[in-house]
């Protein structure tokens, strides 16, 4: 470990993210979820049609 005390440099041009970003993040969770939406009603489609399937109509 050193002994001597470094001088800490502070930068006093530190500007906050875009906010740009934060809509192009936006945009991309809501791609996401969407996908994600098609993906769960593609399989829910599929486990109906494998019930019906199953379904023993003659009764």
């Amino acid at each position: 470990m050193a002994t001597d005390k470094a001088d800490i440099e502070l930068d006093d041009d530190f500007v906050a993210e875009e906010a740009d970003d934060a809509g192009a993040e936006v945009e991309v969770a809501k791609t996401n979820l969407t996908k994600r939406r098609i993906i769960d009603n593609y399989l829910e489609e599929r486990r109906l049609q494998k019930d019906l399937a199953d379904y023993d109509f003659d009764i």
